[in-house]
């Protein structure tokens, strides 16, 4: 009998895959039907992919909303339908330099709030249709905007007509369409060649294990350690109360706040709405 499992695994997600086939692996492996990923990478993506495995699937919302770092390449002199490098070539032009002092001016001009056009090759839905089904069968549609931000971003290297930078966004942020708009103000077509995911939240690609290497032995990580906002230890009372999934006082300053027993992950609570002087749970792990 296999044993049951709760908890998070840190893939390094490797090229010409999609984000469900690695949960689909991860799901043999373990034996478990209950696998989800926290943040789709394209399938020509590579790094961090972090899944979550039988409970652990209820932090799936907390883990998607943390912020992303990443390290993109880009082309210029090549657009494509997709705006990456395996799409459709719509238009190519000669490329022979980059002015590296003006391209480190225009990067640091995205920094903070980032008004994004979603690009047309995505899940998102428009009128209850997903975009790229849209882009697949030739229609136009306008295509929705959102707001995201950039935390940091820096030019890592200049090598004839390619670029590389690394950048920390916000959930939701297509790094497509970030080059984009870069390349826009660089008055060059242009598309992403290459991308990594280097880190999401507190898990880093240094610490992200190959799929091959996956077994029903390999450890979780607890899910008390990927919390990043307040977490209490409570005694037999409290416990008891959370697992009943009862309202609580609320004594705390902080929006949402975790709770613990026997150092293990019992409940995540929010303030209750109706009634700000109480907490009530959003996720109950007993």
């Amino acid at each position: 009998m296999v044993k049951k499992m709760d908890g998070i695994l840190i893939i390094n997600k490797k090229e010409n895959m999609t984000s469900r086939d690695v949960v689909n692996i991860v799901s043999k492996k373990l034996h478990t039907k209950k696998v989800g990923h926290t943040g789709t990478l394209d399938p020509m993506a590579k790094g961090v992919l972090v899944v979550a495995v039988n409970k652990a699937l209820k932090l799936v919302d907390d883990i998607t909303s943390l912020n992303k770092e990443y390290i993109a390449e880009v082309t210029l002199g090549i657009k494509t339908d997709t705006l990456d490098i395996t799409g459709n070539i719509l238009e190519k032009h000669d490329v022979t330099s980059i002015d590296k002092e003006k391209l480190e001016t225009i990067l640091k001009s995205f920094i903070g709030k980032y008004d994004m056009e979603v690009p047309i090759y995505s899940a998102v839905k428009v009128n209850g249709k997903k975009l790229y089904e849209y882009a697949r069968e030739g229609k136009k549609v306008e295509l929705p905007r959102k707001i995201v931000y950039i935390n940091s971003i820096e030019l890592l290297n200049v090598n004839g007509n390619k670029f590389t930078f690394k950048c920390n966004v916000s959930k939701g942020t297509y790094i497509r369409s970030l080059i984009n708009d870069i390349c826009k103000k660089m008055n060059l077509i242009g598309c992403m060649s290459d991308l990594i995911r280097t880190k999401q939240g507190k898990f880093y690609i240094e610490n992200a294990l190959d799929l091959e290497d996956i077994n029903e032995n390999t450890p979780l990580i607890n899910m008390i350690d990927v919390i990043d906002f307040p977490i209490y230890e409570v005694d037999e009372f409290l416990f008891n109360k959370i697992k009943n999934g009862s309202k609580l006082e609320n004594r705390y300053t902080n929006e949402k706040i975790a709770f613990s027993y026997n150092k293990k992950l019992i409940g995540i609570y929010i303030e209750d709405i109706n009634d700000k002087t109480k907490i009530k749970p959003k996720n109950i792990f007993v």
